[in-house]
């Protein structure tokens, strides 16, 4: 059952700045491999948002130091166990994402033929900017990449700003200080701190640093927060031990290697993954190139091209909108997971056991399958995209447009049998078989649907109640190769 929630940040949520067609991003990032990896997808999606910023920062796990023989000791546990005092750690520098563009730019002109609204390079580089990167949680001082941000939170675009933390969170803090400094004895600092809030979306993968506790949170309360501890995990190294087996193969280097790494251009030959012999500079920690270190590790055994970890792919997908409806509403679940609205905080989203959707192949709540259930798809719009690198527009396969006549927004009374109309259109002239699915945990129960050829039903419960919702999934996957699925989310209102 969903739980009822505060009012004020769902109008948030649903009135501010989604109604404009390109939503505005800047991403942070501390430059791990599976940043470097989550960079590389994320450049195939380009098209779908506006980048205005591309931040070098530092988290638990990188920061440059001060060159000066400065140490510290990490404020988070896990860390400070591993590593003890350090002078520096694992530092990848600032030039991979520069490095990265220009082979972006090799294959830019072949993804302007499938989509006219890639950005080119040099659109890209412009934002690359570097922030706070010499110690772990770092904030004390202003940088390129923190006056960039605060930059864009007090300009005159009403558009809301989504702010990818892929490392720590301290640039973003940093940012949202340094306005806090420049403007809190001005007259009218309440507008600007409200304006502020309601402009910033921190999508967060776990704390990476202590700044969004210690100075974020407290200080910034009305700052909307999608808080992903759990559920990034199926996109990161133990992803083996999380996804369930029927997804798997699409995350193994027998799909991987043919179609995404290899033979697609320079930008995909980048991408790490298991025994492929890439090395990053500045890792020590980054053995997984090597093939005869990764036949058994911890996490598990695997092969040449199998998939490492991209377990910041989960922000930059909530921008990509594939019909889900979930951007407005993150309880609603989608390709970036699924977050319910914290009991401390209504404008942080969490993921967890409140989170939890019905595993089939278990059985059983899994705190992970909000993520997981989107896999297959996700893996297999990649590898399109991939293709969208090297081939024209009629070699390569493109994503159907999904359409329920009936709307998306259906009122009806408990018990009642609705019908509803599916049609598509695909580009590509490829025949759209339909599923359609009752989405329990992301309304307020099970609807019975019923799917024949091109129109389906709904069954809603003898049980349901005034102002409850039932949320119906129309999946339609498209018969190129790859094969790639669009939705509808249709929710039935209890009048």
């Amino acid at each position: 059952m969903k739980k009822i929630s505060l009012i004020i940040p769902l109008v948030l949520l649903f009135t501010s700045g989604f109604a404009q067609q390109n939503k505005r991003t800047i991403v942070t990032t501390d430059g791990e491999i599976d940043d470097v990896d989550t960079f590389i997808r994320f450049l195939m999606y380009t098209n779908e948002f506006d980048t205005e910023g591309l931040i070098y920062s530092s988290s638990m796990w990188h920061w440059k130091g001060d060159g000066k023989g400065t140490t510290m000791v990490s404020e988070m546990e896990m860390t400070r166990n591993i590593y003890g005092e350090r002078s520096e750690l694992r530092w990848p520098g600032t030039t991979w994402i520069q490095e990265l563009l220009s082979d972006y730019a090799k294959v830019h002109h072949n993804l302007l033929l499938h989509d006219k609204n890639y950005p080119s390079a040099e659109e890209l580089l412009a934002v690359v900017k570097v922030g706070n990167i010499d110690f772990e949680g770092e904030m004390d001082k202003r940088t390129e990449g923190s006056k960039w941000i605060a930059e864009r939170l007090l300009d005159d675009d009403s558009r809301e700003i989504f702010l990818q933390a892929w490392g720590g969170t301290n640039t973003i803090a940093r940012a949202l200080r340094s306005i806090e400094e420049d403007y809190s004895n001005h007259e009218n600092w309440k507008e600007i701190k409200e304006k502020v809030s309601k402009k910033a979306i921190i999508y967060t993968i776990m704390d990476q640093d202590a700044t969004y506790k210690k100075y974020i949170g407290p200080n910034w309360p009305n700052i909307r927060v999608f808080y992903n501890a759990n559920q990034f995990w199926c996109f990161a190294y133990p992803w083996k031990r999380v996804v369930p087996k029927s997804q798997q193969p699409y995350l193994e280097g027998s799909f991987m290697g043919s179609n995404i790494i290899n033979g697609h251009g320079p930008l995909l030959q980048n991408y790490y993954s298991y025994g492929d012999g890439q090395k990053q500079e500045g890792d020590p920690n980054h053995f997984e190139g090597d093939i005869s270190k990764i036949a058994q590790t911890e996490r598990g055994s695997f092969s040449k091209y199998d998939f490492i970890s991209e377990g910041d792919s989960p922000a930059f997908l909530h921008l990509v909108n594939v019909g889900l409806d979930n951007y407005k509403d993150p309880s609603r679940g989608g390709w970036s997971g699924r977050f319910e609205q914290s009991e401390e905080n209504p404008y942080r989203y969490e993921d967890g056991d409140a989170a939890a959707d019905l595993n089939p192949e278990t059985g059983e709540m899994d705190k992970s399958y909000p993520q997981t259930r989107w896999i297959k798809p996700m893996q297999l719009d990649f590898a399109a995209r991939a293709d969208w690198c090297v081939k024209p527009f009629e070699e390569a396969n493109h994503p159907p447009k999904i359409k329920v006549v009936e709307g998306n927004s259906i009122h009806a009374v408990a018990g009642e049998v609705i019908p509803i109309n599916l049609s598509y259109e695909d580009v590509d002239g490829h025949p759209v078989y339909f599923k359609v699915w009752p989405y329990a945990e992301a309304g307020d129960g099970m609807a019975t649907v019923t799917l024949e050829t091109n129109t389906a039903t709904i069954q809603i419960p003898y049980t349901a109640q005034t102002g409850e919702e039932f949320h119906v999934i129309v999946e339609g996957t498209d018969t190129g190769f790859p094969a790639l699925t669009r939705y509808r989310r249709v929710i039935v209102i209890i009048d």
